[in-house]
């Protein structure tokens, strides 16, 4: 026999304190599938003949009494008189049964057998219900042959007495034909049937009942939309309710209220839905304490009831079917429960057995009945090309129709019929009834339009009644008459005797023209033609009316929201045929909402090329953690997260005593939850603290309860103070033990009249962040305490570089298998010079899940989840085993699958409409090749599952072949280091080192500049002196230095500049001799370049513009010389080249300094520069200065004892010259890390962006423009009262005897040894 398998739903495991007791408490319910035996007793053979009923027999020897696997009585199995979709083998088990498998066969030694079906059950033969499973209306696969038997075990065992087989498909080669076999065991159970008056009371054996834990379970069948099922409330505020709401189970719960009022322990959850469908629906609660499961037909939610109490404290009794008669008056409204109800239990107590015993209180009940009394509704079912045809009176006067629909499709025809001289159509227009009367005749046309409701397409049952006749119609919509839409036009009504319900026929044959194309699917009832109700059973036999494609005697809607496969919050909308999410507002995006379109950390964002900035991250991706918001601070080497709070610094706090503590709450921008995933992931975090004080004791003893705590993760009290660490009740003051009173550990506990402050960082990151403070100790007189809480800072994220090395084919990292059924994403960074290898897998049964690079352009995932394997791969236009990180991200959810490959290569696949949508795995998770496949060598980082990172370097560590960590993040990343930065490699990822450029920041790309003031320069030596008394290798290196660096054929020069006066020099490098080059801004504004490499009577010089550029906007200049040849480039204007004269020379020789903003040099200097130029020097900023791969002015800002650059005069550190923005920032549009303005939920002490205030920052401009003008006069006064001509920088003699002495005058200068220099020097710092 051909096995399929089972496949279990797994149920979530409950709270670990009631396993044993809940799984002892639902065992003994009445009617559950025994324990002790396996359910999987032969149903079918032992029935007689009469048992097996059908829809038609081919012959008597092939009548259904036949159908009975393996065996070969009459033509050996049954087969129908015509082969079409109306067929069907019926089977009545005699009671109801538990049914747990099904096995076919084909007719016996023939060409026919079924080679798939749908299975139907019910317990009348009436109001048949579809099996479902994986949210579908199941097609069960049948057979290939007439031999073998194919069995399909039940995801779900169901309860009927009646089973119904419906052939869909059946073999090419002949006709249906069938043998079959069901197995299952006994079932019975108690049940009552409730008539919507009548209510069971359960009292209690006490009065008041004070309960921690309950297990509540029952079934329920019903036709109705609304009613209380079960009701139990207490006088203190308490109580539990279970109710249908709109055909859906409602479950709310209140465990109470404190002293100090309402803490809102109200809640509500909502499950299921179309539960009016009159049939059997199994509801299990079980409670431990706040913890609360609630099931319903094998989903299970769970959550935890608002408040803080765990007891339900209830009065008297619990009522089920209804609110008790002393229930409050806000209940009296509420319909009682109208349906039947089986196997109740509650706490081990069987409630319908006492019932039944009469040992409950059922005075209520006008006649309590222990059988369910079935309703005599008859459902129709109609598909896209169904219709329903339907006689009625012909030639009348009046036209009545009415009937009861439910539907998720917004648009569709539901009623048609051709009057005698005109057209009825009833349809659905965005879930509005609209009609259409059209009567056309000799004299005039007529026409009668009514539209009413709203949403009638949400899957509720709603009623339609349309009466029309001689100038008159009306709409009446779920039997509000109030509401009716009525219409007087001019209208005349003769009948046509035929309604066409569905519309399928109706928009083939008639509607050609009609702006409606789409039939009706759902479901209706209660169908009245001409005020009387259709006989459907007629129509069943074909005595009456027609149909097609019309499933009768049955509902077959599914609820394709629920349960809603939606998550993060994302809105489900369905129609007849699928569901589809709306993630909009969520953080999240795929066809389910899975996928976080943010990054998990600000790491991450940093290896996006992104900078300081504010940014939402979600650390768990598509995890249960929502995204939120959080400052990113990249560092050079370093990025820190910062979660700002809500506390004012320097809060006060006053009353306060040990008795009675003041407790300060600390909520951040970020939940408990998210906060924690920061810090966890973090290498280091910190929280500065302060508690200033006068006469406020703060801890006090080393060894006593401390006046004032902290309360960090975890609800935990803490003992120490910033500076200190756990276990230490100290303050950092003690530990450094420079207290202001020795024999205190803290400042504040020497309790000194005079405000003294305890500071310091908190660094713990297993007890951050602080959630609360307790301070008790100002309720003395005088007593005062303000404390200061700051925001949290983490560095770095672990789960970003967590990595594993693979060196060998066959190393591999095993893990718990993956829990992924219905959803499941999968992310990782790779890198590899393999052509091939698998990254990851995990096996079930059948089922299997596998990511691999196929080939060196190919990424394949592949899975299985029951239907056959799917692949989906990506090519790459690029190698992906060059060595460089790739990213990997593969989602497979119940609407689609997905494969990305570096953000850019995308496959995507749609889920069958029907088939198994659950994965099932059992193996462990091989990360790398296992079992001898391909194996994978290279590095895998970042691995991240449905949210849960794993820790590969933790499990690298103890495998052979597999080490921890990953080298080479600078073959992928280096790129992002600018202007000539150097990536540098480290453990956990890369750092871009800047030193040797003009730049600073995390990627070597913030300007590093400096605004002159009056007098101010900047001086770099080219050449290191030599010291007295230093070593002959010193001395030797020196002189090396000399011969090799000092004479020039090129130089490269760039920077940026803004100033308001003019002239000025800009940038002047000096030799030994007299060649130097000189960039300056003449009188009138314009740039000059001025070089004299001797032989040249005169200097070269060069006008690069003649515009005014000391404009006060910014100016950029690049210059490169070769030999003979120079180009300048000003701004963003097309480089100019020029050639220096056939007799100048072409070697710069013996540089020695590099100025900029002004010359102070002891050698030879160009006396028109020093005298037109050089005061009172440059004004203004100069930025990103670089010569020759040096950067003068970084050096001079970032200078020490050893740095080769200095300054004289005001300078300080702006990037006032830097470069405008030249290229448009990304638009919010096109930016998918834009942010909202959104701001943080604590905006006090959010830091304002640069811009925020406009007017502030006008004021502030006006303001500094008035003070700047007053200084400037100020200065020229001044510096004309004390003005001298400096006649010793201009006219020493650059000669070779006396260069020894101009380089120790220099060196004078330099190092502030020569009177005259210092007093000038003096003069202008005082200015």
């Amino acid at each position: 026999m051909q096995r399929h398998r089972h496949r279990p739903t797994r149920g979530p495991a409950s709270f670990s304190p009631l396993v044993l007791w809940i799984f002892c408490l639902v065992s003994c319910v009445h009617g559950a599938l025994p324990t002790t035996q396996k359910c999987d007793e032969p149903l079918a053979s032992p029935l007689p003949h009469t048992a097996f009923t059908s829809s038609s027999v081919f012959s008597n020897g092939y009548a259904p009494g036949y159908a009975k696997l393996n065996r070969r009585g009459g033509a050996g199995g049954w087969s129908p008189l015509d082969s079409d979709h109306y067929q069907w083998l019926q089977v009545d088990l005699g009671t109801r049964r538990q049914v747990s498998a099904i096995a076919t066969q084909g007719r016996y030694s023939s060409s026919d057998w079924t080679t798939k079906y749908r299975l139907l059950y019910s317990d009348t033969g009436r109001n048949w219900k579809p099996y479902h499973q994986d949210g579908n209306i199941w097609a069960f696969s049948g057979n290939s042959n007439s031999e073998s038997s194919v069995r399909h075990e039940l995801q779900h065992g169901i309860v009927a007495r009646f089973l119904r087989l419906v052939p869909l498909d059946w073999s090419e080669e002949g006709r249906i034909g069938l043998r079959i076999e069901v197995y299952g065991c006994f079932y019975w159970a108690d049940v009552i049937n409730f008539d919507g008056q009548g209510v069971i009371s359960y009292r209690f054996k006490v009065k008041k009942m004070k309960i921690i834990k309950d297990v509540i379970a029952l079934r329920f069948k019903t036709s109705e939309s609304d009613g209380v099922i079960l009701h139990g409330e207490g006088q203190q505020g308490d109580y539990i309710t279970l109710e249908l709401d709109k055909a859906k189970l409602l479950l709310q719960i209140n465990l109470g209220s404190n002293q100090y009022g309402s803490i809102l322990g109200h809640t509500s959850v909502t499950t299921g839905s179309l539960l009016d469908d009159n049939h059997w629906h199994s509801v299990v609660i079980e409670r431990y304490r706040r913890n609360v499961n609630f099931t319903l037909d094998r989903h299970t939610q769970h959550f935890r009831t608002n408040g803080e109490f765990d007891h339900l404290d209830l009065d008297y009794e619990l009522s089920f079917g209804g609110m008790p008669y002393s229930g409050k008056p806000g209940g009296g409204g509420k319909k009682n429960f109208k349906g039947c109800m089986e196997s109740i239990n509650y706490n081990g107590d069987n409630i319908t057995d006492l019932a039944r015993r009469k040992k409950l209180d059922t005075s209520t009940f006008r006649n309590l009945s222990f059988s369910c009394v079935e309703t005599h509704t008859f459902p129709v079912f109609f598909n896209a090309t169904s219709f329903l045809q339907l006689p009625g009176r012909a030639n009348h006067n009046t036209l009545s129709v009415g009937f009861h629909f439910r539907t998720w499709n917004p648009y569709g025809l539901l009623l048609f019929s051709n009057l005698d001289d005109g057209t009825l159509e009833v349809s659905l227009k965005d879930g509005k009834i609209a009609v259409h009367i059209n009567v056309t005749n000799a004299a005039r046309n007529y026409r009668a339009d009514l539209t009413s409701g709203s949403g009638l397409n949400d899957g509720q049952w709603h009623a339609i009644r349309l009466v029309a006749k001689e100038n008159f119609a009306m709409l009446t919509i779920d039997g509000d008459e109030a509401s009716a839409v009525r219409s007087t036009s001019p209208l005349s009504i003769t009948t046509g005797g035929t309604y066409h319900l569905g519309g399928s026929l109706c928009i083939t044959h008639y509607l050609h023209h009609s702006l409606l194309s789409q039939s009706f699917q759902g479901c209706m009832q209660a169908i009245l033609v001409d005020d009387q109700p259709a006989d459907l059973h007629a129509v069943e036999k074909g005595t009456v009316g027609a149909f097609e494609n019309v499933s009768l005697d049955m509902c077959a809607i599914i609820d394709r929201c629920m349960p809603n496969h939606c998550e993060h919050g994302g809105r489900c909308m369905q129609t007849w045929d699928g569901f589809s999410c709306t993630c909009d507002g969520t953080g999240y995006t795929g066809a389910t909402c899975h996928t976080s379109i943010y990054e998990p950390s600000c790491e991450a964002y940093k290896h996006l090329g992104r900078s300081s900035d504010t940014y939402w991250i979600d650390p768990d991706g598509s995890g249960p953690l929502g995204p939120f918001k959080v400052n990113c601070n990249m560092t050079e080497d370093k990025v820190w997260t910062t979660v700002i709070n809500n506390l004012p610094p320097k809060t006060a706090i006053t009353g306060s005593s040990r008795e009675r503590r003041t407790i300060l709450q600390v909520n951040y921008s970020a939940s408990m939850a998210q906060v924690t995933a920061i810090t966890t992931s973090a290498e280091y975090c910190e929280q500065h603290i302060a508690y200033s004080c006068r006469m406020s004791r703060l801890l006090n003893t080393p060894d006593g309860t401390p006046y004032t705590w902290w309360v960090g993760r975890g609800n935990e009290k803490h003992f120490y103070w910033g500076g200190s660490g756990p276990g230490i009740q100290k303050c950092a003051c003690g530990i450094d033990r420079n207290c202001t009173d020795a024999k205190y550990d803290c400042n504040c506990d020497a309790d000194a009249k005079q405000w003294r402050e305890d500071s310091g960082l908190l660094i713990y990151k297993e007890h951050l962040p602080v959630s609360q403070v307790a301070v008790g100790d100002t309720n003395r007189p005088g007593s005062e305490a303000r404390l200061t809480v700051g925001p949290l800072s983490c560095q770095g994220d672990d789960n970003y570089w967590n990595a594993a090395s693979f060196t060998t084919p066959s190393s591999y990292l095993h893990f718990a298998t993956f829990q992924g059924e219905t959803s499941a994403d999968i992310a990782f960074y790779f890198k590899t010079s393999a052509p091939y290898g698998v990254f990851l897998e995990n096996l079930g049964n059948t089922d299997f899940i596998r990511l691999e690079l196929k080939s060196p352009h190919v990424v394949s995932f592949s899975f299985d989840v029951g239907n056959g394997p799917v692949e989906l791969t990506v090519q790459s236009t690029t190698p992906l085993n060059d060595d460089l990180w790739h990213r990997v991200t593969a989602e497979r959810n119940v609407k689609e699958s997905v494969l990305l490959v570096d953000q850019v290569y995308r496959a995507s696949r749609p889920a069958p409409a029907q088939g198994h949508t659950r994965l099932e795995l059992f193996s462990q998770l091989y990360v790398g090749a296992a079992g001898g496949q391909r194996g994978f060598l290279g590095c895998i980082r970042a691995l991240r599952m449905n949210g849960v990172t794993l820790d590969l370097e933790e499990r690298a560590k103890v495998t052979p072949g597999v080490k921890p960590g990953c080298q080479g993040h600078c073959t992928s990343f280096g790129m992002y280091c600018q202007n000539g930065g150097k990536c540098v490699e480290k453990y956990n990822g890369y750092l871009c080192d800047c030193t040797a450029t003009a730049y600073d920041g995390p990627f070597c790309t913030r300007d590093v500049g400096g605004f002159f003031e009056a007098g101010a320069l900047v001086r770099y030596s080219f050449l290191p002196e030599a010291v007295a008394g230093a070593s002959r290798d010193s001395r030797m290196l020196t002189h090396e230095q000399k011969a090799r660096e000092v004479n020039l054929t090129k130089e490269e020069v760039a920077f940026s500049f803004s100033t308001s006066s003019a002239p000025a020099i800009l940038l002047y490098v000096s030799s030994k001799t007299r060649d130097y080059l000189a960039v300056v801004l003449r009188p009138n504004g314009s740039l000059q370049v001025r070089y004299n490499l001797g032989g040249l009577r005169e200097p070269f010089t060069i006008n690069v513009d003649e515009r005014n550029l000391a404009n006060g906007q910014t100016h950029t200049i690049k210059m490169s010389r070769v030999d003979r040849s120079v180009t300048v480039q000003l701004d963003h204007y097309p480089a100019v080249s020029y050639k220096l004269p056939d007799a100048s020379d072409t070697q710069f020789n013996l540089v020695k300094s590099l100025f900029l903003g002004k010359v102070f040099e002891t050698g030879h200097v160009d006396p028109l520069l020093i005298e037109s130029y050089n005061t009172p020097g440059f004004i203004g900023c100069l930025s990103r200065v670089e010569f020759n791969g040096i950067a003068p002015l970084k050096t001079a800002l970032r200078t020490d004892s050893s740095s080769p650059a200095a300054h004289l005069g005001k300078l300080v550190e702006s990037n006032c010259g830097a470069s405008p923005l030249t290229i448009p920032p990304m638009s919010a549009a096109t930016d998918p890390w834009h942010l909202d303005n959104t701001e943080f939920p604590f905006n006090e002490e959010r830091v304002i962006p640069d811009g925020v205030n406009r007017d502030s920052a006008i004021i502030g401009g006006i303001i500094a423009v008035v003070i700047f003008t007053i200084l400037c006069t100020l200065l020229f006064l001044i510096r004309y009262m004390f003005r001298h001509k400096g006649t010793y920088h201009t006219n020493e003699a650059k000669s070779g005897g006396g260069e020894s002495a101009g380089e120790s005058a220099d060196t004078a200068i330099m190092g502030t040894d020569n009177p005259e220099t210092i007093d000038e020097s003096k003069k202008e710092w005082f200015i």
